[in-house]
C-alpha cells in the first residue's frame, strides 16, 4: 500500500497489516535477482531505509541486531549479481541455498502443489516465468503481500479480515516460516556477501515477529490442519 493508503487507514490492526504487506513486498523485491535497478536502490540506501521503516513501524525490536550497513553494501561492479548466482542458482547438484522451499523438506512435488491450492483459494494463479515456481520464495513473500493488503482492504471497511488473517498464519506455517530459517543456516555455511546474510537474517526475525502476531489475534490452527 503506497503512503496515501495508509494515511487513511486510522486502526492499529489496519495499519500494522498495511505496513506489514510493503514489509512481504520489499523482502520480495531483494530477493530478484539483482538488476542494475535493484542494485542502484541497495547502493543508494533506499532498501535498506524502506526496509527500517517499515519493520520499525510494526516494532523497533526488529531492528536490533541488523547490520544495516550491510544492506546498503551492494559490492563493486557485478559483485552482487555473481554472488546471487553462486549461492541461489547454481552448482554441481543444484544451488548451496536454493530459494525453493520444496527442496528443504524431502517432497518438493507435495509442498508445491499445497501452495498452488493456497494460490488458487483466493483466486490467484501463477505466471510461467522460472522464478514464479509456487515454492520459490519471491513467490510465497508475493502472496502474503496480497494477503496483508487484503486483510488491510477488509478492516478498512469494517468487513471481516478473519481469513487472510488466518491464511497468513497457516502459510507461514507450512511455507516460508518453516523453510526460511534453514536457508539462512546454509548460508552462514557459504560464507554470503554480507547484504544476503543480513537480509535473510532480517526475513527470519519478521516471520517469526509476524507469527507470533498473528498467532495472538488467530489463535492457533486446529490440529488437523497443523503440518506433520
Amino acid at each position: 500500500m503506497d503512503a496515501e493508503v495508509l494515511e487513511g487507514l486510522v486502526g492499529h490492526d489496519e495499519r500494522c497489516a498495511a505496513v506489514r504487506s510493503r514489509a512481504y513486498r520489499l523482502f520480495a523485491e531483494a530477493l530478484e535477482y539483482p538488476d542494475e535497478s535493484l542494485i542502484e536502490t541497495i547502493r543508494t540506501g533506499e532498501l535498506a531505509g524502506a526496509l527500517q521503516e517499515a519493520l520499525g513501524a510494526l516494532d523497533p525490536k526488529l531492528l536490533d541486531e541488523i547490520d544495516w550497513d550491510a544492506l546498503r553494501d551492494g559490492g563493486q561492479g557485478d559483485d552482487l549479481s555473481v554472488e546471487y548466482t553462486r549461492l541461489f542458482d547454481v552448482g554441481v547438484s543444484g544451488p548451496p541455498c536454493p530459494l525453493y522451499g520444496g527442496l528443504y523438506g524431502g517432497a518438493r512435488m507435495k509442498t508445491m502443489e499445497e501452495a498452488v491450492r493456497f494460490y488458487n483459494h483466493f483466486g490467484l494463479t501463477l505466471t510461467d516465468k522460472p522464478r514464479e515456481l509456487p515454492d520459490h520464495l519471491t513467490t510465497e513473500l508475493e502472496f502474503l503481500h496480497y494477503l496483508a493488503f487484503r486483510e488491510a482492504e477488509a478492516l478498512q471497511r469494517g468487513e471481516d479480515a478473519g481469513p487472510f488473517v488466518r491464511a497468513q498464519r497457516d502459510f507461514i506455517d507450512r511455507h516460508p516460516g518453516r523453510w526460511v530459517p534453514k536457508l539462512d543456516e546454509r548460508l552462514e555455511q557459504h560464507h554470503p556477501m554480507p547484504f544476503f546474510r543480513e537480509l535473510v537474517r532480517g526475513l527470519v526475525r519478521f516471520l517469526e515477529h509476524t507469527r507470533s502476531s498473528l498467532l495472538e489475534r488467530a489463535g492457533s490452527a486446529p490440529a488437523s490442519d497443523r503440518q506433520t
